[in-house]
């Protein structure tokens, strides 16, 4: 491509010229890959990294942005998969122990559950089934399953001290 040349007037020019030029393209090409807000981002940060080299040392100047611009969603690529897997290998034991911890604390505070709500809570949380299934399952009226599961729903909350 070309060596690394500290940034003059005419380097300045040279790059404001290349901007005007191929910018447009840039973000058009970036677009359909990886949306308007992130092509224009990357459409600067090759700008950027594009300034050190001169004008006149770039012979396929779309060629040599396009291979700046791919160059950096790949690193932003490898940067993002290093962070899943760090955090991946970090937080999974600390959030599947709380996640655990979290269950047995909502199996315990519903077996504490009086057993008048808690056949409506769990069959409507758990069973997914609607105020009248309930109803009709338990043979009650739905303003008693409607009653039974605000009474549910309030005994949870003084547990969650909500």
């Amino acid at each position: 491509m070309a060596d690394t040349k500290q940034l003059g007037v005419e380097g300045q020019d040279g790059l404001n010229r290349l901007y005007r030029q191929y910018a447009v393209w840039l973000r058009r090409r970036l677009r359909a890959r990886i949306g308007a807000d992130a092509a224009a981002d990357v459409v600067q940060e090759t700008y950027i990294r594009a300034a050190p080299y001169a004008l006149a040392d770039i012979r396929h100047p779309k060629a040599f942005l396009l291979r700046i611009a791919m160059n950096l969603l790949r690193d932003e690529s490898r940067r993002q998969g290093r962070h899943q897997r760090y955090t991946e290998t970090t937080a999974a034991p600390e959030s599947e122990a709380a996640s655990q911890i979290d269950a047995l604390l909502l199996s315990e505070m519903i077996r504490s559950m009086p057993a008048l709500y808690r056949n409506v809570f769990v069959l409507n949380r758990f069973g997914g089934m609607t105020y009248p299934e309930i109803a009709r399952t338990l043979d009650i009226s739905v303003k008693t399953v409607e009653w039974r599961m605000a009474r549910a729903l309030e005994y949870c909350a003084s547990r969650l001290d909500l």
